[in-house]
């Protein structure tokens, strides 16, 4: 088992659990992820490494509730603890010395990326960031990207906080105003990320972007989390989760992201059913 040593509530139904597992924070590295199981009859779920603690034996991960496997975990409180906490997986994001990054974030992708820009800042790159979200309630981790980022640009599409607009936005800016920028990560929604590369395309600018397929077994056996980059199938689990956003197939991504929609549905209804927790409003 392993013992949530605290927890806090990031944003609107984001939260952060700082997990007691040592084994996972000695080999852990920015980009990897974890495969949870709440308990013996659980779903296994995906979650980025956000931070670690070696010292401490701590990993921390972040999600926001959206199903019923993310609304049980919400409900767990410091002291109790999770099955299953299997990690680190994945192959580690790409670290050298590039020259100037622009890391994008959208949503929860504000936790995944605050470690792949530290550990760029610490190669010696210059960090350029974008932080976007719906609204002003959703934004998180501002101060930490702000901490390893040559210059922040915040964005809310309802204009909440920071710039009203998208992420694509400023990036665009970036790339148009003869800014020489080496390279770019974008951490996200897919359709975000989709858009990110979209926009860095047309400029011959490396893309890298994290992608979040549905998976189960985490190892590559089950083929869950098949993904088409460059007209191959990869699997994200092994062979990612980061690939070159201009070689992904962005459509056949979507399509099987939306392929357990009414399960999902159907499993949150019972759970809330079951507990008397009521319905979640839309995050």
């Amino acid at each position: 088992m392993f013992r949530i040593i605290s927890r806090e509530t990031l944003a609107t139904k984001v939260h952060l659990f700082d997990i007691e597992a040592p084994a996972v924070a000695r080999k852990a590295l920015a980009g990897q992820f974890i495969v949870i199981r709440i308990d013996e009859r659980g779903e296994r779920i995906p979650l980025t490494i956000a931070d670690w603690d070696d010292r401490k034996g701590t990993v921390t991960i972040v999600f926001m509730e959206v199903g019923a496997t993310t609304a049980r975990l919400a409900s767990l409180q410091a002291g109790d603890s999770i099955a299953d906490f299997v990690g680190p997986l994945g192959i580690p994001a790409h670290v050298e010395k590039f020259g100037t990054v622009v890391c994008v974030a959208g949503g929860v992708g504000a936790a995944p990326i605050a470690p792949i820009a530290r550990a760029l800042k610490e190669k010696g790159n210059r960090i350029l960031s974008i932080l976007g979200a719906r609204s002003k309630d959703l934004l998180f981790w501002e101060d930490r990207l702000r901490s390893v980022s040559e210059r922040l640009i915040v964005t809310t599409d309802d204009g909440s906080y920071g710039r009203k607009g998208v992420v694509t936005e400023p990036l665009k800016e970036l790339l148009e105003s003869g800014e020489k920028v080496d390279r770019v990560v974008a951490i996200g929604p897919s359709i975000m990320m989709k858009f990110c590369a979209q926009t860095t395309k047309p400029y011959g600018v490396k893309t890298i972007v994290s992608l979040n397929a549905i998976m189960v077994d985490g190892t590559g056996m089950c083929g869950c989390c098949r993904v088409s980059v460059g007209g191959q199938t990869r699997f994200s689990c092994v062979d990612g989760p980061d690939f070159d956003g201009h070689e992904v197939d962005w459509d056949l991504l979507l399509a099987r992201q939306r392929i357990y929609c009414d399960e999902e549905k159907c499993a949150l209804e019972h759970w809330q059913a079951r507990t008397g927790k009521g319905a979640l409003t839309e995050a």
